[in-house]
């Protein structure tokens, strides 16, 4: 159901995008990298969280990238990552499999600018298996996505 909500949501906006289906899992960053031969940092992972203000949005980053504690906090105030029920009951997707595309209920989707590095990244489409190849601009532009800088990667710590 939850790729099929993917593939409603393509068809909904005419767009022709489309999705990789897999025999292999992609639910973690290195399964998913190393399934579509490609760096960690080319996948899209979308992550669910519950704000101070009991807002719930989705954040889409690199693979690679992790949450800046003081930088989400200056964008969003204090949140905190949602477990796997509810995310699966927010967004219709499994985790692994969750996406920006086809939720099952409207959530504020924000893009972090980690990704603009790349023209082409993956985010999943909606199942543990599935994928789209996209440009970051593209991905934001679908979900309506608005732009944020709040993760940090190995050039931005310094590693």
């Amino acid at each position: 159901m939850s790729l099929q909500s993917v593939r409603a949501f393509f068809a909904e906006r005419q767009l022709d995008i489309p999705i990789i289906e897999l025999d292999t899992s992609t639910a973690t960053v290195a399964l998913a990298a190393e399934a579509h031969g490609v760096e960690p940092g080319r996948i899209a992972k979308t992550l669910a969280f519950r704000l101070a203000d009991s807002r719930v949005v989705l954040l889409v980053a690199r693979g690679d990238a992790r949450i800046d504690n003081r930088k989400f906090k200056d964008a969003f105030g204090k949140g905190r990552m949602l477990p796997a029920e509810e995310v699966h009951e927010l967004t219709g997707h499994p985790v692994g499999g969750v996406c920006p595309f086809g939720l099952a209920q409207p959530l504020p989707v924000y893009v972090d600018s980690s990704l603009q590095v790349y023209e082409e990244v993956l985010p999943a489409a909606g199942d543990v298996h599935t994928a789209v190849r996209i440009s970051p601009a593209e991905l934001a532009r679908i979900v309506d996505g608005q732009w944020v800088d709040v993760c940090q990667t190995l050039e931005t710590a310094g590693v």
